[in-house]
């Protein structure tokens, strides 16, 4: 049996990535969201709740952890960034591993990892080709501050803790362009996928 060919799908804040990770899932490719885990761990009777309400009692209101205030509470903070990644790091892995045991049964040749900060944790290593999606900066921000509850402290403050677009493309095994109407964005994607199918 050929071996499973595992694909990070990477890129800043407002680049498009949910977009694209939609994209890879209408092209019959199965993906695994590692934000959608954390809505998981975060959400009442998640495994998360608990060991944060230790941490951070202020950020568990009703029984599940309040995404906003914990952002808050950690933001620009190494220390507190810290504290929380060593509760959901494992956590995540755990669900990670579920996701792949699932996929090998299913015969999957290429699987999707949908993770926002692949460079930033040193990742990039645990995949077999990376892919970025990406788009000018001005076009970046606009989308980034029409989203709801976003301040333009709050989007500096998340940049700061991101690996430039420059460097994430550098390092990228392909870059997907989202500064263009999504059907060219989606013919981007079909092609990667042919390439992917020969790699």
């Amino acid at each position: 049996m050929s071996k499973m060919l595992v694909v990070g799908l990477t890129g800043s804040i407002g680049m498009g990535k949910s977009t694209v990770a939609e994209m890879f899932r209408q092209l019959q490719v199965t993906v695994h969201d590692i934000d959608a885990d954390v809505h998981k761990l975060y959400a009442e009777g998640g495994a998360a709740v608990e060991p944060i309400r230790a941490q951070f009692p202020e950020a568990v209101v009703d029984n599940k952890v309040d995404r906003a205030r914990l952002s808050k509470m950690v933001l620009g903070n190494e220390v507190e960034i810290r504290k929380l990644e060593a509760i959901t790091h494992p956590l995540l892995g755990q669900g990670r591993a579920d996701f792949f045991a699932a996929a090998e049964q299913q015969g999957a040749r290429i699987v999707v990892l949908d993770v926002p900060l692949i460079f930033e944790t040193g990742g990039e290593k645990n995949f077999d080709k990376i892919v970025v999606v990406s788009a000018p900066e001005e076009v970046q921000r606009k989308r980034v501050l029409a989203r709801e509850g976003m301040t333009a402290e709050k989007f500096e403050a998340i940049l700061a803790r991101q690996v430039p677009d420059a460097e994430k493309r550098r390092q990228a095994d392909y870059v997907i362009n989202t500064n263009c109407p999504k059907e060219a964005t989606l013919e981007q994607v079909r092609a990667l996928l042919e390439d992917l199918k020969h790699a």
